[in-house]
């Protein structure tokens, strides 16, 4: 699970049933490797926060990741500064132990993550909940207008039936004739 841009293990041995409180942050190396992989212009703070404990089940972490990230607008590529602050509750399980089968899972249920090697990433763990928060269409107050001068139509302007609404009228016109 760890890909090497931000790493943050916690081993195995030294978690146990009294809860921990682990605060981490990316350095400028670590989030520009990360905003490379994300397709960012940049990532400005990454920071998380998470109560980390072992239970029955596995290695329950629950806490916040914060950050500030730029993204280029997906119409004109303007830099546009997202903040994200997301709350984050996760079950690391060993290898195996979540099963095959499809299970529905309470709205208060963990996200569950296997554990790899012997310990738990909770870099990666905040990087993945900072991609999973992006925008992925962000659009600058300048998208609507360049989408128009290049011709593209807003939900607003295409009506229903779209192309075959001059049909319509035709038929219409026609019947009326």
């Amino acid at each position: 699970m760890s890909p090497a841009e931000f790493p943050r293990i916690e081993r195995l041995d030294a978690i146990g049933s009294e809860e921990r409180t682990v605060a981490i942050a990316a350095t400028p190396e670590e989030r520009a490797a990360l905003a490379q992989r994300f397709g960012l212009v940049a990532i400005e703070r990454l920071e998380a926060s998470f109560a980390i404990r072992r239970e029955a089940a596995g290695i329950a972490a629950r806490g916040r990741v914060e950050a500030a990230v730029v993204q280029a607008c997906a119409v004109t590529g303007e830099p546009l500064t997202q903040a994200i602050d997301e709350p984050v509750s996760l079950l690391f399980v060993e290898p195996g132990a979540g099963g095959e089968d499809e299970v529905e899972l309470a709205a208060d249920a963990l996200d569950t993550v296997e554990i790899t090697g012997g310990g738990i990433d909770l870099g990666e763990a905040a990087a993945e909940t900072v991609a999973l928060a992006l925008d992925p269409y962000s659009r600058s107050p300048a998208a609507a207008a360049a989408l128009r001068e290049a011709g593209v139509l807003s939900e607003e302007d295409a009506r229903p039936l779209g192309a075959l609404a001059g049909l319509k009228q035709a038929l219409e016109k026609k019947s009326r004739a």
